[in-house]
């Protein structure tokens, strides 16, 4: 660099969402961007650059789901409960998700997720105690990718190309998300369990999170929310923040992403989402009921969801906590 070379513009760091604090002192961060929208869908709070794209990962899934819906797939109750899940593994879940498969003459053989334990700690003790190892249907993507090969069953598409980018049915998902979040996809990826990934801004999916609570009833997005909500423990588990959420604030429709992505709608409109920037999910329960607060939800859930204890040895000596 010459003398007269400007240096580089360095992009300002986002803003902390929560804090680290042991015995007191502050011994750590977690910074991200976050937005909350009014019931009419105007921007109502805003931290960091919400409008940047992220790949919201298992976020998206109430749209991939609409688009199954949308190829002519018929789901309902659990079974679409399932097809937008995260699931944690639990026993009632892969008996679903096998019996989702047989149903259309599949098997876990043609599931092209990877390998995996279940997502629950809890589960996966239970799992391996019993002599398991892992298996693409215990993967917690695994009720999704079963539906996506019914849809391809259904109409005749390529079992074995489910995932490519290119797949009618790919190409539909890509349609819903942008329809929902009233945005282009900003970028395409690979999602951990393998299908493609769709890039949009947080206010965007808080947006598309809004549009599916307020849809008209009988539409494939109403649909996927009336599923998720009848049936949360079909989309989490016993033991998650979603399944707490969705069945002790009713008409709340909620899903988690990896890497630290969450977005809520309630059932008046009112949205939100967030990205804890590093991947921390230890973040995710304070950053949410903080948030869950300043939209006005006054439950005892939110404290339940908040609650993040730090241990030393085997007491407890300090929390995560949001900052905002």
């Amino acid at each position: 660099m010459t003398s007269t070379d400007a240096p580089a513009a360095i992009a300002p760091a986002p803003p902390v969402l929560a804090e680290v604090v042991r015995s007191g002192f502050t011994e750590g961060h977690h910074r991200g961007s976050l937005v909350l929208l009014a019931a009419d869908g105007s921007v109502e709070y805003a931290l960091g650059d919400p409008a940047a794209p992220v790949f919201p990962r298992s976020s998206n899934k109430p749209m991939q789901a609409a688009a199954i819906l949308r190829a002519g797939l018929e789901l309902s109750g659990e079974r679409l409960a399932l097809a937008a899940a995260s699931h944690s593994g639990e026993p009632f879940h892969l008996e679903l998700v096998a019996k989702m498969l047989a149903e259309h003459g599949l098997s876990a053989d043609d599931l092209q997720t990877p390998p995996d334990l279940p997502l629950d700690p809890v589960a996966a003790e239970a799992y391996l105690a019993a002599g398991n190892v892992r298996e693409r249907i215990t993967m917690n993507c695994s009720g999704k990718h079963a539906a996506m090969l019914a849809a391809c069953v259904r109409n005749g598409w390529d079992t074995a190309s489910y995932l490519d980018p290119a797949h009618p049915l790919q190409l539909l998902v890509g349609q819903v998300v942008a329809e929902a979040a009233g945005e282009p996809v900003a970028s395409l990826g690979t999602d951990g369990c393998g299908a493609p990934l769709m890039a949009i801004g947080l206010t965007g999916l808080a947006r598309a999170f809004r549009s599916f609570v307020l849809a008209e009833p009988g539409s494939a997005e109403r649909r996927v929310a009336d599923a998720m909500r009848a049936h949360p423990e079909y989309v989490a588990g016993t033991r998650r923040p979603d399944t707490w959420l969705m069945s002790e604030v009713p008409g709340t429709l909620s899903k988690m992403g990896a890497e630290a992505v969450q977005a809520v709608a309630l059932a008046d409109g009112r949205a939100l989402a967030f990205k804890i920037d590093d991947g921390a999910t230890r973040a995710l329960g304070p950053v949410l009921a903080r948030a869950l607060e300043l939209l006005g939800v006054d439950a005892p859930v939110i404290a339940r969801i908040g609650r993040s204890p730090l241990l030393g040895g085997a007491a407890e000596v300090g929390e995560i906590r949001a900052t905002f």
